[in-house]
């Protein structure tokens, strides 16, 4: 897969990173052309979204450009590391959500959450378990039953009783976060 490759320099702290854009995503989606202009630079926490329209055909679309994150290994549970796959944590995280009132643009922001927060983490190498706790922590501010769906995959339950304790914390997680919204807490935990 061809992509173009930037070296950027942060304004506000001048951080330096290398950003990608894929190839095919410059193509518009309806006549295949690669000529088009850039309408409108959306910026994001995890990075910049531009949308795009074709000359040839007056098509509008978009395109996203996010921080290199091809140096993070995952420290698999068997040992294994492989190359951080942000498309791997959207994968969970949408079939989580199937049928749920969350839209794409949430998942999205799911997934820019987690991967922000490896970037500024500085680790080249990061445990899965430590992925699918951030995974969860998201999911559980997002939707009860997607949360429910991803932990009892992630956790892997054995039993009825292991997944209504976990249902338990979270009744519990819900009844203190909407006290706090009504009383908020004065000294933290």
């Amino acid at each position: 897969m061809e992509s173009v490759r930037r070296r950027r320099e942060c304004n506000d702290c001048g951080r330096r990173f290398t950003t990608y854009e894929r190839l095919e995503q410059f193509t518009c989606p309806r006549c295949e052309s690669i000529e088009s202009r850039i309408v409108a630079i959306e910026q994001l926490k995890s990075g910049v979204r531009r949308v795009r329209e074709c000359l040839g055909c007056g098509n509008r679309f978009s395109t996203s450009e996010r921080p290199d994150m091809d140096k993070l290994l995952v420290v698999k549970r068997n040992g294994q590391r492989e190359e951080f796959n942000r498309t791997k944590i959207f994968e969970g995280v949408r079939l989580a959500c199937l049928n749920r009132p969350v839209s794409a643009r949430q998942m999205e922001a799911v997934v820019d959450a987690i991967s922000s927060s490896l970037l500024e983490s500085g680790l080249s190498e990061v445990p899965a378990r430590r992925i699918g706790d951030m995974a969860m922590e998201e999911l559980r501010k997002l939707d009860d039953v997607a949360y429910v769906r991803f932990a009892s995959v992630y956790r892997r339950f054995e039993d009825v009783d292991s997944m209504a304790r976990m249902i338990g914390e979270l009744k519990k997680y819900r009844e203190t976060r909407a006290l706090e919204d009504v009383q908020p807490r004065l000294i933290p935990d």
